[in-house]
């Protein structure tokens, strides 16, 4: 068994004082925080470097992707890197990202309360160049919100993209299947709900919320 290193000791004890009362879970015994919106994820890492220490990546994953990873599809990395240089500063330190951590949580949850701010959000942002899945994203929401044509111009974006690698002939295949339901607002949510239970299956999070009945985006 690989001993801990006196970072992560310090780090993950900086998190569950900060992070645990706000609702986070720790990602079994990893550097990495959950903060479970049931159709979205705010996550936390505290990313180790090439020396004892941490950066910080905190951002959002929508769940309505079929993916067996986390991912930050909103935020990531945050400016800096924490170096350990003794167990009294690097515990200042941990302290200092834990809280960063948490203030950028509830800067997330204000922003995606729900899924009308959420769409507003996503489909107000500018194009990014070499971001393929700004405009899949930004695409479902407008589709879960009823805006078929502001849905499918998202998803026209993903779909004139060149795709050079197999995960990107997958999801313009999705892309093309959602653009045509986004006339059936009905039909697109049991394929987000469906999705999102698949996703969050291949996460190993807890899969009661999103039963067949349930509905998240109302």
């Amino acid at each position: 068994m690989t001993a801990t290193s006196p970072a992560t000791r310090l780090v993950t004890a900086a998190a569950r004082e900060v992070l645990r009362p706000l609702g986070l879970q720790q990602r079994g015994r990893s550097r990495t925080w959950i903060d479970d919106h049931g159709w979205w994820l705010g996550v936390v890492e505290f990313q180790p470097g090439r020396s004892d220490g941490s950066y910080l990546n905190v951002g959002v994953m929508w769940l309505w992707q079929d993916r067996d990873h986390l991912s930050f599809d909103a935020g990531g990395r945050e400016p800096g890197f924490e170096r350990f240089v003794n167990p009294a500063q690097c515990a200042l330190d941990a302290q200092s990202l834990a809280r960063r951590a948490a203030a950028l949580v509830r800067e997330n949850r204000a922003r995606f309360v729900d899924l009308p701010s959420t769409t507003a959000f996503l489909t107000s942002q500018k194009p990014r160049p070499d971001h393929f899945w700004d405009g899949y994203h930004a695409g479902v929401a407008a589709g879960l919100s009823g805006r078929t044509t502001t849905a499918r111009h998202h998803l026209d974006r993903v779909l004139a993209e060149d795709a050079f690698a197999p995960w990107m002939v997958r999801a313009q295949e999705s892309a093309r299947r959602l653009h045509a339901l986004a006339e059936d607002p009905k039909a697109f949510r049991a394929w987000a709900t469906a999705t999102t239970t698949s996703c969050r299956r291949r996460l190993e999070l807890p899969t009661g919320r999103t039963a067949a009945t349930a509905d998240y985006w109302s």
